[in-house]
Parts: C-alpha cells; sequence; structure tokens
C-alpha cells in the first residue's frame, strides 16, 4: 500500500495535477511512434544546448539572489512555510553537452509544459516522464531549488540553496552529479551555499550507499536533519498581532492573555489566547501551540534565542505591532488604541451561545450513541463513538459519556453558577489578569471538593463497575465548545487519569469539570463572547492506554502538496507528546502522498520530511505495517465525516485525529475532530 520506490512515471511533485496531454493539442511529432520520436531525439538534444529562450519563461542563468526572486514562486514544502523555489530542467542528460534550464516559476507552474511549449520539446507528457522520472536512462533531470534563506552553516554563511528532486525519485549519484555542477556554473553567487538535499528515504538509502562517489565528485549533501537543525527561523502560522511583549519562561506569575505577543523560552503544556507566539523551540504544525494559532489567526514562529534578537530585545516590555512573515519577523512599536482597534476587529460582534441538550439523565454507552449526540455529550465523545460505528471496534476504545445534564445538576445543586456570577462582576476580576487567574483557581478548587449529588455519585459508580476491575480509567474533556467545525478548543481543558487506589471515580470526573474555568479557557471564550452559563462539560472515559509504544497526530490532508491527495502524520515514541513535547523532543514528520500513477498495487509514496531524535539512528517510530494500518483508517475516517459535516463539496475538508500503537502493538484511534485551518 505503502511505497518507498516506484517504476511509475508520476508527476514532478514540483508541478504537482500535471493532466494527461489531449494529443489534439500536442506537436505533429508528438504523435509519431515512441521509436521513431526517441531516435530523432539524439540530434535533438544538443540544439536545446544553445537555446534562446524569453525571460518570462525562464533563463539559463542566474545572476545573483535578487535575479533567483524575480524567477522564485513561494511555496510551502515539508519542514518549511512560504519559502522560495525556482524549478529547473536539465535537457541531453544522457549526452555530453546537457544544459540546464531555469523555470520562471511564476509563470511556469509545471517542467513538462516548459519543455514542450517553451524548448519546443517534441514528446508528450507520459514519453515526457519516461525519460526523466525513475529510469536510469534519462533525458531530461527536472528538479527544484529551494531557498533556506534562514539556514546558517557551520561554516558561518548565511542561506542554502537545496537542490531537490521528487522524493521518491531514485536519482542516482551520476544525475545528481550532472545537475550539482550545472546548476554550480550557472549560480556562481550560490558557490558554497549549493547542496544536494535527498529529500525521501529513497535517496537517503541512494546517498549512504555511494556516498564515496558524492565525495569524489564534490556535491555537498545536506540532510533534512541538518536544515531543520541549522534553521534559526521558521514561520508556522502567518499573520499580524498587536499586544505587549513578554518572555515567558516558567517562573511568571502572571500567564499570558490576549493583550500580550509572548517569547516562550520553552513550549507550554497549555497556552491562553495570545496575541501572537514565537518559541525558541522548533514546533510541528500539529503542535497544541500552532492549532490555536490556526484556529484564532494568531501569528506563530520559531526564532532561536528569540529573546535575545536585536529586532525583538529591545521592545520587551513594549505594545507592539507583531508581523510573522515567510522569511523573517517584522516588528514595531504600536500604541494602546491600535492593540485595542485589532482585538475588536476580531472578535464576534455579537455573544455566542453553544448549544446544550440537557435532558439526557443517564450515562450513555459509546456503543449507543453518535455524532448525532454532540449536542448531549459534546463533540469528542460523540465523534468517538462514531468511530466504533465506522471503523471495526478494535481500533476504538469502548467506554461511556457522562452526559452534559451531570454536569448542569452538580453545578446547580452546589449553587455554583450564582457564586461565579458574583465573582465575575467583581472589578478586580474584570480589570486585573493576575486577579482573574487567582478567582477561576479558587472557583476550580470549590469545584473540586464540593459534595456530588447522591444520584449522580450513584451512577457513576455503576459505570466504573462496568470497567474489568483494576482498569485505569482516562476521563477526558469534552465540552460543546471544542473539537467543532471552525473551532478546534485544542488543549483548553484537562484531562485526567483515574488509577483503581484512588477510591470513587467522582473525584476524576469533578476534576475535568473543573477545567472548564482555567484561565486559559475562560479567556477563550470571553474573547470570543461565548456565554459562560451555556457553555456545558461532558466526560468521555475509557480505559487508559498505558505504556503505548507510539503516541501521534494525523491530519487526513496532503497539507503541503494540496493538489494530490494523502496524510501528513507527527509521531513519538513511547509517551512522549507530540502535541505538547518535552523540551528538546523532535518527533517523526511523515507526508503519505497519493501516487497519481500507481502501478504494482502501491497507491501512497512515502516521504519521511524529519525523524524522531528518540529512536536509534536510522530507525522509524512506525512501522511500515503500523503505517499501512493507520492510513487504511484514516481513508474510512475522511470519507465518512466528510459526508457528516456536510462537506463533500469542501476539498479543504480534514479531520484531525489522535491515535496510540498500544502496549501490544495494535492502532488505538482516540479522538477525531474537524481540522481548522
Amino acid at each position: 500500500m505503502i511505497k518507498k520506490t516506484s517504476c511509475s512515471q508520476p508527476q514532478n511533485r514540483h508541478s504537482p495535477s500535471l493532466p494527461q496531454v489531449d494529443v489534439n493539442s500536442t506537436p505533429a511529432s508528438a504523435k509519431e511512434p515512441l521509436s521513431t520520436r526517441m531516435a530523432r531525439f539524439d540530434v535533438f538534444a544538443p540544439q536545446l544546448a544553445t537555446l534562446e529562450i524569453d525571460p518570462k519563461d525562464g533563463t539559463a542563468n542566474i545572476i545573483d539572489d535578487a535575479a533567483f526572486e524575480v524567477l522564485s514562486h513561494r511555496d510551502d514544502v515539508p519542514g518549511a512555510l512560504g519559502v522560495r523555489e525556482v524549478k529547473f530542467l536539465v535537457t541531453g542528460a544522457d549526452t555530453r553537452s546537457p544544459k540546464v534550464y531555469f523555470l520562471n516559476t511564476k509563470n511556469q507552474k509545471y517542467h513538462f509544459y516548459f519543455a514542450r511549449n517553451v524548448l519546443n520539446v517534441p514528446l508528450d507528457n507520459g514519453a515526457f516522464n519516461a525519460v526523466t522520472y525513475f529510469t536510469a536512462s534519462r533525458r531530461f533531470l527536472a528538479g527544484t531549488l529551494i531557498a533556506h534563506d534562514n539556514f546558517n552553516s557551520l561554516e558561518g554563511t548565511k542561506g542554502l540553496y537545496a537542490l531537490e528532486f521528487w522524493p521518491t525519485d531514485n536519482v542516482t549519484v551520476n544525475f545528481v552529479q550532472i545537475a550539482f555542477d550545472l546548476i554550480s556554473a550557472a549560480m556562481p553567487f550560490a558557490v558554497g551555499k549549493l547542496a544536494y538535499h535527498p529529500s525521501g528515504a529513497v535517496q537517503e538509502d541512494l546517498y549512504e550507499a555511494e556516498q564515496v562517489k558524492f565525495e569524489a565528485g564534490k556535491i555537498r549533501v545536506v540532510s533534512t536533519e541538518e536544515i531543520f537543525k541549522n534553521v534559526d527561523y521558521s514561520p508556522l502560522n502567518l499573520g499580524v498581532g498587536f499586544g505587549r511583549l513578554r518572555v515567558i519562561d516558567g517562573s511568571n506569575p502572571q500567564p499570558p492573555s490576549i493583550r500580550d505577543v509572548v517569547i516562550f523560552k520553552t513550549l507550554p503544556n497549555d497556552l491562553s489566547h495570545v496575541a501572537g507566539v514565537l518559541s525558541e523551540e522548533p514546533q510541528t504544525p500539529l503542535s497544541h501551540i500552532n492549532l490555536r494559532a490556526k484556529q484564532n489567526d494568531t501569528p506563530n514562529a520559531y526564532l532561536r534565542n528569540g529573546s535575545e534578537s536585536s529586532r525583538l530585545k529591545p521592545h520587551i516590555g513594549d505594545i507592539i505591532r507583531y508581523e510573522v512573515k515567510p522569511d523573517e519577523i517584522d516588528v514595531r512599536n504600536a500604541t494602546a488604541e491600535e492593540l485595542e482597534e485589532h482585538l475588536e476587529q476580531q472578535r464576534p460582534k455579537e455573544p455566542q451561545y453553544p448549544p446544550a441538550d440537557l435532558t439526557k439523565t443517564e450515562i450513555v454507552n459509546l456503543d449507543d450513541a453518535r455524532h448525532a449526540d454532540i449536542a448531549r455529550i459534546g463533540a469528542k465523545a460523540a465523534n468517538v463513538a462514531e468511530l466504533r460505528k465506522v471503523l471495526r471496534t478494535t481500533y476504538v476504545p469502548a467506554g461511556f459519556a457522562v452526559p452534559f445534564h451531570f454536569y448542569d445538576e452538580f453545578m446547580k445543586a452546589n449553587g455554583f453558577y450564582d457564586y461565579f456570577r458574583h465573582m465575575i462582576m467583581r472589578e478586580e476580576f474584570q480589570n486585573d489578569d493576575a486577579a482573574r487567574g487567582k478567582y477561576l483557581k479558587q472557583f476550580r478548587r470549590k469545584i473540586k471538593k464540593a459534595e456530588m449529588p447522591n444520584i449522580l455519585r450513584d451512577k457513576l459508580g455503576i459505570m466504573f463497575e462496568l470497567f474489568p476491575t483494576g482498569t485505569s480509567l482516562r476521563c477526558r474533556s469534552s465540552t460543546n465548545n471544542e473539537d467543532l467545525m471552525g473551532f478546534n478548543g485544542a488543549g483548553l481543558y484537562d484531562s485526567f487519569t483515574h488509577r483503581k487506589d484512588e477510591g470513587h471515580i467522582e473525584k476524576s470526573i469533578k476534576q475535568v469539570w473543573s477545567s472548564l474555568w482555567n484561565f486559559r479557557a475562560f479567556e477563550e471564550r470571553e474573547f470570543y463572547r461565548i456565554d459562560h452559563f451555556t457553555t456545558a462539560m461532558g466526560v468521555l472515559v475509557h480505559p487508559n492506554f498505558d505504556e503505548e509504544q507510539v503516541n501521534g497526530v494525523a491530519l487526513t490532508k496532503n497539507i503541503y502538496f494540496p493538489e494530490f491527495g494523502g496524510y501528513y502524520i507527527n509521531a513519538q515514541i513511547g509517551e512522549a507528546l507530540v502535541t505538547n513535547p518535552e523540551p528538546k523532543a523532535v518527533s517523526e514528520e511523515l507526508l503519505v502522498m497519493e501516487d497519481a500513477n500507481p502501478t504494482g498495487g502501491e497507491k501512497y509514496e512515502l516521504i519521511r520530511i524529519r525523524r524522531s531524535n528518540l529512536v536509534k539512528l536510522g530507525e522509524s517510530v512506525m512501522s511500515d505495517e503500523q503505517l499501512g494500518d493507520l492510513i487504511e483508517q484514516m481513508e474510512i475516517i475522511q470519507t465518512h465525516f466528510k459526508m457528516l459535516y456536510n462537506s463533500e463539496n469542501d476539498d479543504s475538508f480534514a479531520m484531525d485525529i489522535e491515535f496510540k500503537i498500544t502496549v501490544g502493538g495494535t492502532l488505538a484511534i482516540k479522538q477525531a475532530r474537524p481540522w481548522v485551518d
């Protein structure tokens, strides 16, 4: 199902979704038999070396970085957002007179069309692919140059031009040598900054096998790990924010708020709604920080030693305008009026009242619930119940959903709604972030200590007894304002594990309920004008996953090349979290791309963007069999939920899932929610 090599001729990664060419639109010579065209091509290749082309189409030389900029197109590639790329095409790769052409990538999107329409190559799409990709007898080399402008080499040079081919194309050293030498000669300003980047597992293996030849040919090679390690700036969510610039190092007594632009020295386990984020540790697109940034349209970037940056340090403590751009951040002083005006532009104009159906008075077995029960038990629980309907139940944890009714009855029985109404009216609560945080902490403490009405306590006890004796249970938040279309609420609320020696399960249920009143959750609702009193907390209860082999998150979408179907996966060994990683921990990043022309039964190509630093060198977090199993389930999830959310015609729709490989080596899918971008 997943391949690392291929004998097919898919379109080049940098020419996505290239359609098959209508024979009526091709040159007359392209209608000749392939054998005749190939014979004529031997005399055709040398002619290309002297062909003059219009600058709007491309050039044979790039004199400086400014000229590279003119030719370049901004694109997202695995591991980098909005980088500059210039495509190149080498002609006559099997002759003694090869020639390189650089496409004006703003105007020329596809290698094949450039070859046919600009260079007058008399081949149709299929014939061109046959002598360009996945073959030992190539006539053309089609690739791209990626400008990593924030790369810092060990020699102290700034910037890198990475020479890349389609990641699963088995490009051998002799062809890399041709491209590297031609590009070096045609881009003399880039000498010392040009390097071949084996961008997939196939090319990494070839490099290891032919390393001596690479060294003999003086081809500089840069690994994916080296690129990530030496890039000192990486944008994750472009945008603009206004707020007071603060540095958070874990010792700050006052949590950040919507009026703060925050530099995090280490990635936080939880994050309230802020005006902007800059981290001194790398992030992944599926970290909770970036999920929240995308939901809230918050500018988010990684900058090594950001708190010491000459662009930022002078502004610490000041109100600033903070912009995350593809190549850099932009900072200037701003006024309090600009800050408030920007916030009001982002906030909804009217109050929002999340629906809560309180009529469900009994705890619900997940096998008796569905996606349609969101208003009674919350999206998290309802979607897990739905997963058990569409996947084999061995893939999805069994359990129960404690409905909103229980939370509401508990709050009313203890007078907590009235208590909170009085608390929220205090001037100190409304005007002082630190004081508001203290009041909310006191409120959570009261909830945890309050008595549970006997009728609710008895029903929770019966639920607990239905699990096998000694089972540790995971109690997870399932509110009516998270895991929704357009609002994921990632990381807003807390989950707790109830161990067998902790007594009655009401303890952990109340802990989950109390998390509705976290500072970060309150601030998020307040910003979006979500009514606090109609917000309700359900609880999803299922066996806890102890000592899992792998944990991960994945998207049923190809986030880097949306023209191709596929999936994006972050995975990490053991219990080291992907969503809230430990300092310095790097998770494995995988891109699974649908092959445009699959042969031999393989449907997908695997691109390993980054390897985990918690496994042995060369090893992977997940086996091919485990990946194949996961992808099969993701196919089902995408198709089913796309229909449930009435998004059949929305090509951008995707589901964000969380999964485990259990201690027994089996796949478990524990969450599915709509992707918010």
